[in-house]
């Protein structure tokens, strides 16, 4: 591996702790994230004539410390910000490292992790801002990277980190970790991030690509993270399984070409058996400690679950699924689950049972322009042999859906409809 490389790996391992002990010490996330930068650059420009350091992460540390004591003393407050970095950097010789294991105390490192993920995900941003900021100061993503990963302009993501920034700092937003009541409620605000962004990896929203497995990647990396730091909430635990269980079909997905590959039509022999063992497991910690009861994160889990210890289509249990669905229907109301339990009813009880639920939808608002609303009608009128509703069906989904590859997909599930109307003639 060439050094730059290296910087690039270190930086995406080690970036978080380092912004979340800079963020305690300056008690400024902002400025934290830009000395950190600074701490890269230097990595840049040192490591590749005096080689990575025994302890990357601490020489990261060290020198973004130096740059907040130099700026400190710039800004003529350098003595009260001493106090707060520490009175270690005073003794500092110049190219003299200390105690590097000291200085990144693995206790106090997972405290400031949680408070990052707390502050990074504030109520007080857009989702958009916490999503962009979550990569870029919890995931080690340059804006470049996060840029590409959504398919948007770097510029736009910039601006969004920036804005994202002055928000936290114009509504003085403490770095701190919520408690009691305030926690459990800013919990499911984190959760929703981690899990917009595997979602946006596992199934494209837009773009040439069905998947973009970075951002799954990034996704999972934060959230085993987050079950490290929050060990005692069951639904931090129900997301990792339900990313985990979810993650172990991306080898089954596409086809030679990149198409879609629908899940029951799927070679289920290339499925990561590790990932759904890790995802099983999780899922039991999660309903551990919720008494076998279920969240929306936990209760998709086990709807993935099902899905993943069937060893063909044929042994799905699509009873249980559409229990599971009616269930989280209830814990949270949504048209969007109200489709997948007509997709389960479907298969338990038939095609005809599944589009009388799907016609109850067809006035719902939210789902006006949702791609999937006629593609799954699409399909049940297919199997119920009404090829020229169901081709009209898979037409319209093709044009809502912002995504090449589902577009494909949909015009080919249409023309099959033709050819079969053909044949039948």
């Amino acid at each position: 591996m060439d050094t730059r490389s290296a910087v690039e790996a270190v930086w995406r391992i080690e970036s978080a702790r380092v912004i979340a002990g800079l963020a305690r010490m300056t008690r400024d996330v902002g400025l934290a994230e830009e000395l950190a930068q600074d701490a890269l650059v230097a990595a840049l420009e040192q490591w590749p004539e005096t080689g990575v350091p025994r302890n990357p992460g601490a020489w990261l540390m060290t020198i973004a410390k130096r740059r907040a004591i130099d700026l400190f003393r710039r800004n003529e407050t350098f003595g009260r910000k001493l106090d707060e970095i520490g009175r270690e950097a005073e003794q500092l010789g110049e190219g003299v490292l200390p105690d590097f294991d000291a200085v990144l105390d693995d206790e106090q490192i997972e405290d400031d992790l949680l408070r990052l993920v707390f502050t990074a995900c504030h109520p007080v941003l857009s989702t958009q801002a916490r999503v962009a900021l979550t990569l870029r100061m919890l995931g080690g993503l340059s804006t470049d990277e996060i840029a590409r990963a959504f398919l948007v302009k770097e510029s736009a993501v910039a601006q969004r980190i920036v804005r994202a920034k002055k928000t936290l700092a114009d509504a003085k937003v403490p770095f701190e970790t919520p408690v009691g009541d305030e926690r459990v409620a800013r919990v499911p605000a984190v959760l929703e991030v981690i899990y917009l962004i595997f979602n946006e990896g596992y199934s494209a929203t837009r773009g040439d690509d069905w998947m973009r497995p970075a951002l799954c990647e990034d996704a999972l990396r934060l959230g085993r993270v987050l079950a490290g730091l929050m060990p005692g909430e069951p639904e931090v635990h129900g997301l990792v399984a339900l990313m985990e269980i979810q993650a172990s079909r991306s080898a089954a997905r596409t086809g030679p070409n990149g198409e879609p590959v629908l899940l029951m039509d799927q070679d289920r022999s290339r499925w990561d058996r590790l990932l759904i063992q890790r995802g099983l497991t999780a899922l039991a910690r999660s309903e551990r400690l919720a008494d076998g009861t279920y969240g929306p994160y936990s209760a998709q889990a086990a709807i993935a679950a099902c899905h993943a210890v069937a060893v063909t289509p044929d042994e799905t249990d699509w009873a249980r699924i559409a229990a599971l669905y009616a269930g989280l229907a209830q814990l949270t109301p949504s048209p969007v689950i109200e489709l997948n339990r007509a997709v389960a009813v479907s298969m338990a009880e038939g095609p005809e049972a599944g589009l009388v639920l799907v016609d109850k939808l067809l006035t719902e608002p939210a789902l006006k322009n949702y791609h999937l609303l006629p593609s799954v009608r699409g399909d049940f009128l297919y199997k119920l042999g009404r090829r020229d509703e169901a081709r009209a069906e898979f037409e319209r989904a093709a044009k809502m859906t912002g995504n090449e590859r589902e577009r494909a997909l949909l015009l080919e599930r249409a023309e099959s409809c033709s050819k079969l109307e053909a044949g039948t003639r």
